[in-house]
């Protein structure tokens, strides 16, 4: 889908990409069966907020998104599927159970909150409070306890006070992030944000912002100790840039890994022992069983 009609006070994007349009139900899997007939096993969902789907079906009916990932796990041949991005007042309680039901659906969620103060919230018109992002992300881990949760953060917003930086880092916390996509907030022409006065300095902004990355960069850090000694199932998407006689490829919480293997890997799913965590990536070995498994099947 395209477009956003959310109007949140800093975007631009419903001013230059319009309102929301979603693509018709039979569009979208024709795409998808196609690419899964090419040998595609992954699959992708895209839209500034593609959980806000709203697709026709045949006689004038409608699908959310919820029941769009259904009949997405449905073509033959689409083992994972992820979707981005989202936002967070259209994440229903149907979404939740798809996460529960639909096993292709990859054990990872990005699902932006911007800011963890209600008075940045309010002013950005995000539409949903603290506490309701922290119940959604409450119901997704009581059916998914071990997933990957990623967000953005807009540090230094107009009028973003000290408490309101303490908010966000303590919902940090309180959610355990694995990553995010955290920037100094961009007056952007022609949205009300950038008339709002902002009279935080530069320095307090960049000394916020390295704050935040450095919890989180702990956080991830943590998260990839942990799978340290864990078989992962990784998706081979090609050979390693520094390594030839490596493959490289995503576990379902989006780390790559790379591990010494043949070509003819890639476009596979492989189990692989995670042997070591890096800053950027982990190094693994593939696990005998499955590659005799993948060998039998080529």
């Amino acid at each position: 889908m395209e477009g956003c009609s959310k109007y949140c006070t800093f975007c631009v994007v419903p001013y230059t990409r319009g309102e929301e349009i979603s693509r018709p139900v039979q569009s979208v899997l024709e795409e998808i069966t196609t690419l899964a007939e090419q040998g595609v096993r992954e699959v992708n969902l895209l839209g500034q907020n593609v959980n806000a789907y709203r697709g026709e079906m045949n006689e004038g009916e409608i699908a959310d998104f919820a029941l769009l990932l259904h009949f997405v796990a449905a073509v033959d041949g689409i083992d994972r599927i992820r979707f981005t991005t989202s936002h967070p007042i259209e994440f229903t309680d149907e979404l939740v159970d798809a996460f529960e039901a639909i096993p292709e659906l990859v054990n990872h969620l990005h699902l932006p909150v911007q800011s963890g103060s209600d008075n940045i919230l309010a002013m950005m018109k995000r539409g949903h409070t603290r506490a309701d992002y922290l119940a959604t992300m409450e119901k997704v881990k009581a059916v998914r306890p071990d997933i990957s949760l990623s967000s953005d953060f807009i540090i230094g917003f107009p009028g973003e006070t000290d408490q309101d930086f303490a908010d966000t880092l303590d919902l940090i916390e309180q959610v355990g992030f694995d990553f995010s996509y955290s920037f100094i907030y961009s007056a952007r022409p022609g949205t009300p944000a950038a008339e709002f006065p902002d009279d935080t300095s530069d320095d307090t902004k960049k000394e916020r912002l390295s704050l935040l990355q450095k919890r989180l960069d702990e956080m991830t850090k943590a998260i990839s100790n942990g799978m340290v000694d864990t078989v992962q199932t990784v998706l081979v998407e090609g050979l390693s840039k520094k390594n030839q006689l490596q493959v490289t490829g995503r576990t379902e919480n989006n780390r790559v890994v790379n591990f010494i293997g043949h070509p003819r890997l890639v476009g596979q799913f492989v189990d692989v022992l995670i042997t070591e965590a890096l800053p950027n990536s982990l190094r693994g070995r593939a696990v005998e069983s499955s590659l005799d498994k993948i060998i039998h099947k080529v």
